[in-house]
């Protein structure tokens, strides 16, 4: 699987060269060791670190017979999408011991502009189904700060995912690494 997601995302090849920092991350996913999840998040940063984008997100899945892969598609795109709102814009703020958040009109989510491309691809099985729901949503997170660190060597410590600058570019890369062009 996690093969699988590397060869449909491209990881060999170099992240394409530009202005912005680029870089890809993975992460995977285990639902009770019947469902796993691959996600490799293919993210660009400016080089002053004050915008983030996710370009692409290639989802690979593996919960036994799929019975309806439309359907498992749709579950994976709405899940990419709740994890990638989480991680780029979740944030609840509390004042005077309440929460300013009170209902989901209240939390910014990733819009039409801002998604990025989705893949799904499925492993063929004949395992039986083991079914699938939030499984692509834990994964988003990890593989999109896996991916900013590949991008600028900085490692992401908290969410929501906002604001990266505050140092230079190069700033805080290891000894003779350099971010990806």
């Amino acid at each position: 699987m996690l093969q699988l997601a590397g060869e449909k995302a491209g990881w060999a090849a170099p992240a394409r060269a530009g202005d912005r920092l680029r870089g890809r991350g993975v992460a995977v996913n285990s639902y009770f060791g019947e469902s796993y999840v691959a996600q490799i998040a293919e993210v660009s940063v400016a080089r002053d670190l004050g915008d983030l984008r996710v370009h692409r997100v290639t989802c690979v899945v593996d919960c036994g017979l799929v019975i309806n892969p439309l359907g498992l598609e749709g579950q994976v795109e709405s899940g990419i999408t709740w994890g990638l709102s989480a991680a780029l814009h979740g944030k609840i703020d509390f004042r005077n011991g309440g929460a300013q958040q009170a209902t989901y009109s209240d939390f910014d989510v990733v819009r039409m502009a801002g998604m990025p491309a989705i893949e799904t691809h499925i492993v063929p099985s004949q395992a039986p189904p083991s079914g699938f729901g939030e499984h692509a949503v834990p994964p988003v997170a990890p593989a999109v700060a896996n991916a900013v660190f590949a991008a600028t060597g900085r490692r992401v410590r908290r969410l929501p995912i906002r604001n990266l600058s505050g140092e230079r570019a190069d700033a805080g890369l290891p000894s003779g690494r350099s971010a990806q062009a």
